[in-house]
């Protein structure tokens, strides 16, 4: 069913119109109805010997079984590994169990799931140099062709080098049956994508990185798929859950593509990776990620709004300095146990000092019309709402019981998780922070 020729994207050598040669290490993509009765064939193709199939209580039943009973009808003999957590997170905990339970002559580790098993089995089958399939539960998240993992690692949220996996499989038969919150999520991740283009641009034109038109192009068809498919998907249509998917593959490859996540994660991600590392501290359930993502893309989305209402006005602070000891402070009570990590980048990189601040709000205004243009193409937030409210998705933080003190602390620090010029950063160099938070907080909270 899938409307997509996945080979044109897969282990081809492609030279890109921006001087890079990009490949995309993943095997086969299959997105159809049934698509997991095609794994014994798949692997046929193979001579995988010590499989092992890791699952959480709730994939299991969602596809687990289903996979056991097609390999073993096959003559397949594999190794069940299961998350027995009722919310599995993806730390040194979750780690270390799946790292003691891949025996050392597994050949295939096969994750049946979406975001977290995802991320583990990624990172654990780069580190133990095993090959690895995705069985997709949900079209919740777009990792699942990405070659990085997302992990808690001493409280702080990292993201680590990996590689894709070798086969991605999305059975529409699954996926149109999954919980509607998560088919929700995966349209949430994929919104995001204006506000990351958006940063990406400007970090092109202020910091002079690198940046590929096609790789662009192609996060833009991602969005166009999900959001063309947003309202059928919500009600369970194959095609429409089928075109999300794809949507998230693409996204996927697009960030195999460049080799890291600058092409899908922007401003919007580092506030939901804020507000996750909070829950977790204060042992709160954490939402789904791309349900984080959505909330932080309709805040972005209004920032980006209240930047253009002051393109008029901007002027680079005057003797910009900040009160190390004093930042330092405020960094160690809006992190908590994860500050030492964010605090020792600063110590590297020093992208808040003085001389930062001064050549990039240069580098900003000596741009500025080029940057209002790409502003200018961001969506209303009151589209994203829309989209959002079409799947009976939150919009709004509270909905999520995300504190006005967790979200004010979002806009001023997560920019702080990572060394990545967006958004949140222009807000701290020309001291725009205190204005827009507090503006937007009287906004979303009512």
């Amino acid at each position: 069913m899938s409307s997509i020729d996945w080979k044109q994207y897969l282990q081809k050598e492609y030279n890109c119109s921006c001087g890079r040669v990009h490949i995309c290490d993943i095997e086969e993509i299959y997105i159809e109805e049934n698509a997991v009765r095609r794994l014994p064939e798949i692997l046929s193709r193979h001579s995988y010997k010590n499989l092992c199939i890791v699952c959480d209580k709730n994939t299991e039943r969602a596809a687990g079984f289903q996979i056991y009973n097609e390999l073993e009808k096959a003559g397949y003999s594999f190794k069940k590994i299961l998350f027995g957590q009722e919310e599995l997170v993806p730390d040194e905990e979750a780690l270390i169990y799946l790292f003691s339970e891949v025996d050392n002559d597994c050949d295939l580790i096969i994750a049946v799931g979406g975001g977290t098993i995802n991320d583990l089995c990624r990172y654990v089958s780069y580190k133990m140099k095993i090959d690895y399939y995705i069985v997709g539960t949900a079209p919740s998240m777009d990792g699942y062709a990405s070659n990085v993992s997302p992990l808690i690692i001493r409280h702080l949220k990292t993201t680590f080098e990996a590689r894709p996996a070798r086969v991605i499989i999305g059975d529409l038969n699954i996926m149109s049956q999954a919980p509607l919150p998560m088919i929700a999520a995966g349209v949430g991740d994929i919104l995001g994508k204006y506000v990351c283009l958006t940063d990406w641009q400007l970090a092109h034109i202020v910091n002079g990185e690198y940046i590929c038109p096609e790789i662009m192009e192609l996060v833009k068809q991602s969005i166009q798929k999900v959001v063309d498919n947003a309202e059928f998907a919500a009600k369970r249509d194959k095609q429409a859950i089928a075109a999300i998917m794809e949507g998230l593959v693409l996204s996927g490859i697009a960030m195999s593509y460049i080799g890291n996540s600058r092409p899908a994660s922007g401003s919007e991600h580092h506030m939901s990776h804020y507000w996750e590392m909070m829950f977790l501290l204060d042992h709160q359930q954490d939402p789904l990620h791309g349900t984080k993502v959505g909330i932080g893309t309709v805040a972005a989305v209004r920032l980006y709004e209240m930047l253009k209402e002051k393109q008029e006005q901007l002027i680079p602070v005057k003797d910009f300095s900040i009160d190390k000891t004093q930042w330092k402070q405020e960094i160690q009570r809006a992190y908590g146990p994860a500050a030492p990590g964010v605090l020792s980048l600063e110590e590297r990189i020093g992208k808040n000092s003085q001389e930062e601040v001064r050549r990039r709000t240069e580098a900003f205004l000596e741009n500025k019309e080029r940057i209002w243009e790409i502003i200018e193409e961001l969506p209303d937030a009151e589209k994203i709402i829309n989209v959002l409210k079409s799947m009976e998705a939150p919009f709004y933080p509270e909905q999520i019981q995300v504190s006005p003190e967790v979200f004010k602390h979002g806009i001023f620090y997560a920019k702080d998780l990572r060394n990545r010029f967006g958004l949140l950063q222009i807000l701290f160099d020309f001291g725009l922070q205190e204005e827009f938070a507090d503006r937007l907080i009287n906004e979303v909270y009512r």
